[in-house]
């Protein structure tokens, strides 16, 4: 009688090494792959949460994908949501009703850096909020003063951070209003002073005093300014805000010097009127300022370079027949610009009648991620997901917002 044959040996498991160059190339657009994966097993769970990996996936995708957005409607229309999740990725956050509040009171302001800045304006003085969606933290502040135009930005503060990834870290606030002085409008900043990044109890809130003193900004604007309801805007070391005239509805742009600590006024490419609502300011690919105009289904787009003279100028880069690119039938139909993402070229546009669009303008590639919305500015969310001490799986629910 023969020999049983001998046992099967066990499957060779794949190399730790080949298994990490395969994770790392998941798409993070696609965040719940890398949740599905940290699920099979306690091995590869340590690895997709470990802070190596982490690092090498942040620096192997570069700039870090949209995982949602938050959003301002236009005055009069209901609003059901903050956050609309374009990927199954799933906000933290704390039931705002324990604490007595209506989170649908609050207006987003600003978005950058991991972090969601939050206002109520039916609160005197204003309430802020400071949200990070990835772990959840809360921390309250309230604005400087009740100014009748005044905007807020949020952005991270601690050295040497990329900004791919920003988590529970110091962040820093900059106010920026117009307030009437001897007849004339005037543009004052303040910089928080609340550089912890720790979570505030909202029987705590942090007050004036956490501001920095006040510093006398700009003068003789046109008594009529006001700084539009728009995401504001960071190229290198400095902000910049849309600035509009209710006279003749023309522009202009607000800067915020953070180094300097000065204000600064810059005239708009263009000089035509009634083009507020038709106006946004970009982060463009390659570092700087720029200016989009959709005029009916024609965009334009200029950016600020330093001239040869050694003066920053506008030059009109792109001109784009929407028409042509998106499938609008009806040539009547009309699109304004809503949001862009910081350093890159891509910019949102809505209709009321066919949705919201992403539009990357130096490739031409668009995608629908919303639906019609009365919506008035858009805020993306940017930041690769699995942030440390927090396990991938937590943060998600696995269902279509679309």
């Amino acid at each position: 009688m023969p020999p049983p044959p001998p046992p099967e040996a066990p499957a060779p498991t794949l190399l730790g090494e080949l298994v990490e160059e395969i994770f790392l190339r998941l798409p993070p657009d696609e965040p719940e792959w890398l949740v599905r994966a940290s699920l099979a097993s306690k091995h590869w769970l340590g690895l997709l949460t470990g802070p190596a990996f982490r690092t090498r996936y942040r620096e192997f995708h570069g700039a870090p994908p949209m995982l949602g957005f938050l959003y301002t409607s236009i005055p009069g229309s209901s609003i059901t949501q903050r956050f609309v999740s374009t990927t199954k990725f799933g906000t933290r956050a704390r039931d705002m009703k324990d604490w007595g509040v209506c989170c649908l009171d609050y207006d987003a302001w600003d978005c950058r850096h991991g972090r969601v800045l939050l206002c109520n304006i039916h609160l005197t003085p204003n309430a802020l909020v400071v949200w990070d969606p990835m772990i959840g933290d809360w921390n309250w502040l309230v604005a400087p003063e009740n100014y009748p135009w005044q905007r807020v930005a949020v952005l991270c503060v601690v050295s040497g951070c990329d900004h791919r990834a920003c988590h529970d870290g110091p962040f820093r606030l900059v106010s920026v209003a117009l307030d009437e002085e001897d007849g004339c409008c005037v543009a004052y900043e303040r910089v928080s002073s609340l550089e912890t990044g720790e979570q505030s109890d909202p029987d705590h809130y942090l007050t004036h005093d956490d501001w920095d003193s006040m510093s006398h900004g700009l003068d003789h604007l046109v008594d009529d300014a006001h700084i539009e309801p728009m995401p504001p805007v960071l190229i290198e070391d400095a902000l910049h805000f849309m600035l509009a005239y209710l006279h003749d509805g023309s522009v202009a742009i607000l800067k915020y010097d953070l180094g300097s600590k000065c204000l600064s006024l810059i005239d708009a490419p263009l000089v035509e009127t009634d083009i507020a609502c038709a106006t946004i300011l970009m982060g463009t690919d390659d570092g700087s300022l720029g200016f989009a105009r959709v005029d009916r289904l024609t965009l334009n787009l200029w950016s600020r370079q330093m001239a040869s003279d050694g003066v920053p100028a506008w030059t009109q880069r792109v001109v784009i027949n929407l028409k042509e690119l998106l499938p609008i039938q009806n040539p009547k139909q009309s699109l304004i610009p809503i949001g862009s993402v910081e350093g890159s070229d891509i910019i949102f546009l809505n209709s009321l009648d066919l949705g919201v669009y992403e539009i990357n303008l130096k490739s031409l590639q668009w995608k629908k991620i919303w639906k019609a919305e009365k919506f008035r500015a858009l805020f993306p969310y940017m930041s690769f997901h699995n942030p440390p001490g927090i396990l991938i799986s937590t943060s998600f629910v696995f269902e279509n917002n679309s």
